[in-house]
């Protein structure tokens, strides 16, 4: 039997939600204006999260600060995002998809996948999905779209084609025809860095991807991302549409240290490479984590643990650390020893904070980007470079903050010594040497061939 998957997109979706609320209460439209939705409109360090087509006609981009956003259209209207009237409209669009077929996987708070190959009977699969879309229109007021494939990977691609409010196919008699000439960057999952890494070898096309053989593939962008992307680019996809009981409850990692640990620097890096870990799973699995857990284990095998809720589910790294850091310290003391730690996320969705928390955090882009660039290199067979999430503004004459380095402090030169010595035991094919900046601070350098990748500097006086 023929696969019949829909995927089902809110257009626009929380500037659509907020239009429907303010129209039931008696206010104009967002969608007519020029308009965005953000945290506090009052503060101009907020970020755009969603933009009427009005808005962005007039240059309005995603992820744009505020303070931009009013610089290019005086006139902009701004209003604040509303959590929970949000989590009301998803559940409103996804119980009329669930009308239609039980097999449905949530995707992000405005996405589904409907697996439809047994629900359709005799119908015309594009019948059926304009009828689900028009009822979606005038039962809840705002608009989606919907792509319809013989799988997953298809049916998202269609419904990404033009927008609003329709209705498109992509069988696999007409991916050479509506897939192949669009640019590599269209394809599911190929990053910024890949797009670029792509396009310097001429590979400009989903076509050119397709025709490619992997050998050749993978060699720009390595043997497993080389067999996903040819796979992808030729319209394969055996995943099937999963429903929660079929899903993973909770993910986690630990570290056991060889020696004792007794700072909380080690502790912290260690924690760092385990937040890693964790949260490129459930990115790659596609969740989302609403509740963080971490343990530590001490000298003589007694363990401490403890777990908090996150405000709403997020797979960023940068968020799960905070957390976990949080928790450590009202674990350890600061000064006894530690042999294992360990970190855990539970409560597991598929709803998407992404826009939702840059409401509150305008660093949220980049942590984002940082976790794009992990799971390229990743998706690569590369051991990703530990970049640091914050970039702290240093007195004229510190030591200066680089994209590509993570650095720590230490009170003395021994000190310093001792943990990148640590860092190269850790890591066999990394090498260190011996530096003193032309402003005079002293520091051991860890390189990964002659990419240096940690700095452990001696703070000065």
């Amino acid at each position: 039997m023929k696969r019949v998957i829909f995927h089902i997109d809110v257009n626009s979706a929380f500037l659509s939600w907020s239009a429907v609320k303010l129209v039931h209460e008696g206010k104009p439209d967002l969608r007519l204006v020029p308009s965005v939705v953000s945290g506090d409109p009052s503060d101009r360090r907020s970020i755009v999260t969603a933009a009427s087509m009005p808005a962005k006609k007039r240059g309005i981009k995603t992820a744009q600060p505020i303070s931009m956003a009013l610089r290019t259209c005086p006139d902009l209207v701004i209003v604040r995002g509303d959590w929970t009237w949000y989590k009301t409209c998803s559940e409103q669009f996804t119980a009329i998809c669930r009308e239609y077929s039980p097999v449905l996987q949530k995707f992000s708070i405005d996405e589904c996948f409907l697996d439809m190959t047994l629900y359709l009977g005799r119908r015309d699969p594009v019948a059926v999905a304009t009828e689900l879309k028009d009822r979606i229109r005038t039962e809840l007021g705002f608009t989606v779209n919907v792509g319809i494939g013989p799988n997953k990977l298809l049916a998202k691609m269609a419904s990404d084609f033009e927008k609003p409010d329709k209705v498109h196919t992509l069988w696999a008699a007409e991916v050479p025809t509506k897939m192949w000439p669009l640019g590599v960057r269209d394809l599911l999952w190929v990053g910024k860095r890949t797009e670029e890494r792509l396009v310097a070898y001429g590979i400009h096309t989903i076509g050119d991807i397709a025709r490619l053989n992997t050998a050749s593939l993978a060699r720009l962008v390595g043997q497993k991302a080389a067999q996903q992307l040819h796979e992808s680019a030729n319209g394969l996809d055996e995943s099937p549409v999963e429903t929660d009981f079929q899903e993973a409850k909770s993910y986690s990692a630990e570290r056991t240290f060889a020696q004792d640990i007794h700072t909380a620097k080690e502790l912290d890096r260690a924690l760092f490479n385990v937040a890693c870990i964790v949260a490129h799973r459930i990115r790659r699995d596609r969740f989302k984590a609403g509740s963080v857990s971490v343990f530590i284990k001490h000298r003589d095998f007694s363990v401490a643990q403890r777990q908090a809720q996150m405000a709403r589910p997020t797979d960023v790294t940068a968020l799960i650390l905070q957390e976990a850091r949080r928790l450590v310290s009202t674990l350890w003391d600061g000064v006894t020893p530690l042999r294992q730690v360990g970190l855990g996320v539970s409560k597991l969705t598929h709803e998407t904070d992404l826009q939702l928390s840059l409401f509150e955090d305008p660093n949220l882009e980049y942590y984002r980007q940082w976790d794009r660039e992990y799971d390229e290199r990743k998706a690569r067979g590369e051991d990703p470079r530990m970049l640091a999430y914050q970039r702290t503004k240093l007195p004229a004459g510190s030591l200066p903050a680089e994209p590509d380095v993570l650095t720590f402090h230490y009170a003395t030169g021994e000190e310093a010594l001792s943990a990148v010595k640590q860092a190269v035991r850790e890591r066999r094919d990394c090498t260190f040497s011996q530096r003193t900046l032309p402003d005079g601070t002293a520091c051991f350098e860890l390189f990964e061939g002659t990419q240096v990748i940690e700095r452990h500097a001696v703070r000065k006086k």
